[in-house]
């Protein structure tokens, strides 16, 4: 092997193998996430609120450090951003009626 070929970075060295289980490949709704955090972890509680029912259940619960926190707020900005562009400005529901508090029976902002 030349010594240029060496030093070269090999692109598949840095790919990484992710596997999408069949159970988790569906997904779960949720129409409601409450984002809750710590000095070292936030924590992403997503909940499906059904009509006429004032009682939910959490579905799932994500919890990541502040800085995979802020990276998941960078890509998710990115990508609103590109669906806009695409389809158009997306309505905020807190300016539509009949949507519930965000902090309803919860925890409160900002703790864990």
């Amino acid at each position: 092997m030349s010594e240029e070929n060496k030093n070269t970075p090999n692109p598949n060295q840095n790919k990484l193998n992710i596997e999408l289980p069949d159970n988790i490949a569906e997904g779960i709704y949720s129409n409601l996430a409450i984002v809750s955090h710590s000095n070292t972890e936030f924590i992403f509680d997503y909940i499906r609120l059904l009509p006429g029912v004032r009682k939910a259940r959490v579905k799932s619960r994500i919890v990541m450090s502040p800085v995979h926190a802020k990276r998941l707020m960078r890509v998710l900005v990115g990508n609103i951003k590109k669906y806009e562009a695409e389809n158009g400005a997306i309505k905020d529901l807190d300016q539509q009626q009949n949507v519930p508090p965000i902090n309803f029976g919860g925890p409160p902002p900002g703790e864990a």
